[in-house]
């Protein structure tokens, strides 16, 4: 992904995810005010998003946030293509190194000082590589600097800005994104140990132009806001404290049987931080779709166009209304067309949500 704030790196296909995700040294011990995850509150999301009597109703979104978060153990973004010692002992990129000589490691410093505090004596490296734990031994090398090295790259911290799509109104309880987050590197999803909900500001808009996706431009504030508790395939789930004052506006949730082609409007904040309403186009429902591409979006409002050119990044998760009811929310952007992109059924959401949380 592209420069959202500080170094936001971007992953591009045919189309692109837009929340902007930056990689740094930041470890747990530098912010031990970041929230702890909850267990019995991510036990509770399936209640929380769940229709209490009636049609289900839910706070509609579309002020931009940011998100702090940390994973278990400690990412491999990179593995060195000369023979090294990572590479001869078969550690991959996504690999998460959970430990080091029975030490566990959280942060990427404490994968430095073990490395570099060896003296050339093997490592034992306990990794997880999608759901088992691998024993890997290494023997790190002396590199140029005379610093023992054994050729990864690694992370353990990540951030960005994207929007914030639903709100419950009496637990705070809220949905962004439609999307996961993931490794800017690797494209896989984030596995989350615990991350903190930023205030961010916003203070410029890049317009997005034919083959170069535009972007919303920010800062994350040292104020929190709220707990991240799950990151999944179509979407970011925590807990909003205090629901910011621009949420107010409570409506019906209308299931993909509700959505039809034709007009619709999406909510969005600019670089002035107010959430504004544009008029879009939806075509080609996908009405089988289980995924984040669930139907088609054109931006037709001549004032999002003037500003924007379109979708840009920073707007993954942008609330789309149609016939007053909350049905979806913005996911990806055409690369060849900032105009056009694609929406998620916002039961869609809701569904994964309740599912990983139960």
């Amino acid at each position: 992904m592209k420069h959202l704030f500080l170094r936001l790196l971007a992953v591009i296909m045919i189309c692109i995810c837009l929340l902007g995700i930056c990689a740094t040294s930041v470890s747990a011990a530098q912010d031990p005010g970041l929230p702890v995850l909850q267990g019995e509150i991510k036990a509770r999301l399936p209640e929380l998003f769940d229709a209490k009597g009636g049609e289900q109703k839910l706070l509609v979104g579309g002020t931009t946030f940011g998100v702090r978060l940390f994973i278990e153990g400690v990412q491999v973004v990179g593995v060195s293509k000369d023979p090294c010692p990572a590479l001869s002992a078969g550690i991959q990129n996504k690999d998460r190194i959970l430990s080091i000589n029975g030490t566990v490691t959280q942060t990427v410093d404490d994968v430095i000082k073990a490395i570099e505090g060896s003296n050339g004596a093997p490592l034992t490296l306990v990794c997880r590589r999608g759901d088992k734990d691998l024993t890997i031994t290494l023997t790190p090398t002396k590199d140029t600097d005379e610093k023992y090295r054994v050729g990864i790259w690694v992370r353990d911290h990540a951030a960005g800005i994207g929007t914030v799509t639903f709100v419950e109104p009496e637990s705070g309880a809220f949905g962004g994104l439609g999307h996961g987050i993931c490794d800017g590197d690797t494209g896989a999803l984030i596995p989350l140990s615990r991350g903190a909900v930023m205030e961010a500001e916003i203070n410029g808009v890049v317009r997005g132009e034919q083959g170069t996706p535009g972007e919303l431009k920010g800062y994350l504030s040292s104020k929190k806001i709220g707990t991240l508790l799950i990151n999944c395939e179509k979407g970011v789930f925590g807990i909003l404290s205090p629901i910011p004052k621009c949420i107010k506006d409570c409506v019906e949730v209308g299931d993909k049987d509700c959505i039809h082609e034709g007009k619709a409007t999406i909510r969005c904040a600019l670089d002035d931080d107010t959430v504004g309403e544009y008029e879009i186009e939806i075509s080609n429902i996908a009405e089988k779709s289980r995924g984040t591409k669930c139907f088609s979006i054109h931006v037709v409002d001549p004032k999002l166009l003037q500003k924007t050119g379109g979708i840009v990044q920073g707007m993954s998760g942008s609330p789309i209304l149609q016939d007053g009811r909350l049905v979806g929310a913005v996911t990806h952007v055409l690369i060849g067309d900032p105009t056009r992109g694609y929406g998620i059924f916002i039961e869609n959401m809701l569904s994964q949500v309740k599912n990983l949380a139960s």
